[in-house]
């Protein structure tokens, strides 16, 4: 496995994303070709354990990994946000996209699904069984889960709301206290984070064996229709970060001040990298470009992009929210209003403490949290991810147009500063 230091210092760890796919196929195709033959009982009682296995592995990490990640991310926006007025703009920017990002997912996904269900013979097998998943309070109760009393009886129980939201309140408070001691504790998160990251990485190089064991299970019971809720799946989520990057266009018209027509000619080159190498770190040097031809002064676009590509993913709380509640339709969970609410505070918390991670781990990490926020079980999470590739080309055209609107907004809004 290859590992390198991001510049947020967080190690880069590569995942097996192609061969994952591959194992998702492959299982499902050779228990489609064996059904009924005496040769798929002990092919299944390999493969059922084994996807069983991985899939508690990758859970396990997922709580000290978002304490990590959510104390880090916020404090680093924090200290962008001081980084003078063009920072503060830019940094309020991000907030407002991505609360509104969430909120239109919380109320488009359960539409699109109502309008086009799932297919109704794959539901039971992809759901991965009930499980137990966190509480969520009612809307008379939310506010008392903001403060358990108890953080750690809250964080065995699977809770994950108060601990999100109680990690947030630690950063908060991280700003209250003199440079040194804050300084260290930040570190101490960041090595957690770093750590778990690391072992999550671990995990995930042996997923195309786990999902090989779980598609193989799932192939025995559905044959070929659970493929076709795999496809269901991925344009639900896909049209939720569509919706996102069509918004990015119209911020860049409005507050922007860009015409249509030039806005899209310069975002060409900058969707060609993105779609290539589904990284808005590598799609970085093409978005300067592009607000070079946008008419961008330097001095913003050179300050404000890095800035995004660190800590804004635009498109994390629409797309992350909506796999969330398509596994709560897929478990058959009630999706009540204070789970949605939940939902959209948790993966607005939890997109700021994405920073540069491989779209694979972010799936799991940030995914994961706001289920258990809203109380869906986090099983079918295992084989969705083996898909994660495809929607993850919608994450990063998303991603990309939103940081290089933002920033012509940014740099409109600045007046002489800058």
């Amino acid at each position: 496995m290859s590992e390198q230091k991001t510049a947020t210092g967080f190690p880069e760890i590569k995942v097996p994303a192609l061969w994952t796919f591959a194992a998702l196929v492959l299982g499902f195709v050779a228990a489609i070709l064996l059904k009924g033959s005496p040769a798929l009982a002990p092919l299944l009682a390999l493969a059922e354990p084994m996807g069983s296995l991985w899939l508690k592995a990758l859970q396990l990490t997922i709580l000290p990994l978002v304490i990590g990640l959510v104390v880090t991310g916020i404090s680093q926006t924090l200290a962008a946000a001081n980084g003078g007025a063009l920072a503060r703009r830019a940094v309020g920017m991000f907030v407002l996209v991505l609360l509104v990002a969430g909120t239109m997912s919380a109320l488009l996904v359960p539409a699109l699904i109502e309008l086009f269900p799932i297919p109704a013979k794959a539901v039971a097998a992809l759901s991965g069984g009930a499980g137990d998943a966190g509480k969520v309070p009612g809307v008379a109760g939310i506010l008392n889960a903001m403060m358990p009393e108890n953080i750690f009886a809250a964080a065995a129980a699977g809770a994950m709301l108060p601990v999100v939201i109680f990690a947030a309140l630690f950063a908060l408070a991280l700003t209250r206290i003199g440079e040194p001691q804050r300084q260290s504790i930040t570190r101490f998160f960041e090595g957690l984070a770093g750590a778990m990251m690391v072992i999550v990485g671990w995990v995930l190089m042996l997923a195309p064996l786990g999902v090989f064991g779980l598609a193989m299970s799932l192939g025995a019971k559905t044959g070929a229709d659970a493929i076709g809720a795999l496809a269901h799946y991925i344009v639900v989520v896909t049209a939720a970060g569509l919706v996102v990057l069509l918004a990015g266009y119209g911020l860049a018209i409005t507050l922007g001040g860009k015409k249509l027509g030039e806005f899209t000619r310069a975002m060409v080159p900058v969707n060609a990298v993105a779609i290539s190498t589904q990284s808005s770190l590598a799609s970085l040097p093409a978005m300067l470009a592009a607000t070079r031809k946008l008419g961008v002064r330097e001095s913003t676009a050179d300050f404000v992009l890095p800035m995004a590509v660190a800590i804004f993913r635009a498109t994390s709380p629409a797309m992350n929210l909506a796999v969330a509640i398509y596994a709560a339709y897929l478990t058959g969970t009630p999706l009540t209003a204070a789970a949605l609410v939940a939902g959209v505070f948790v993966a607005f918390l939890v997109s700021l403490s994405s920073v540069s991670l491989p779209g694979t781990i972010s799936f799991v990490i940030s995914v994961g949290p706001i289920a258990n926020a809203m109380g869906v079980p986090i099983a079918p999470l295992a084989l969705l991810v083996a898909v994660e590739m495809l929607p993850d080309i919608m994450r990063t055209l998303g991603n990309v147009t939103l940081d290089v609107a933002v920033t012509s907004a940014a740099d409109r809004g600045s007046g002489s500063e800058a």
